[in-house]
């Protein structure tokens, strides 16, 4: 490697804004963050579960309108007879 090109690295402690603290490497002289292990929800295992019940009304509530619309198209449309 060459020298004088790299960035010095320092011991840093990075500050999260729940309150916990852990040490680690930068280039920076000081560091905060916005959500760490302690705090974040993949990590603390708070995540919001959404139910397969909530999924499948989601779905049927999106496509609930087209099949309306198609059966509508149906009724409106005169028959055509086969020769």
């Amino acid at each position: 490697m060459k020298d004088k090109i790299h960035p010095v690295l320092h011991v840093v402690t990075a500050h999260c804004q729940c309150g916990s603290e852990f040490e680690t490497r930068s280039t920076k002289k000081e560091m905060r963050v916005e959500v760490c292990s302690a705090c974040h929800n993949f990590y603390t295992g708070k995540q919001r579960d959404m139910t397969i019940t909530g999924r499948v009304e989601k779905f049927n509530k999106k496509y609930a309108k087209k099949e309306v619309a198609v059966e509508a198209v149906a009724e409106t449309t005169p028959a055509v007879e086969a020769q």
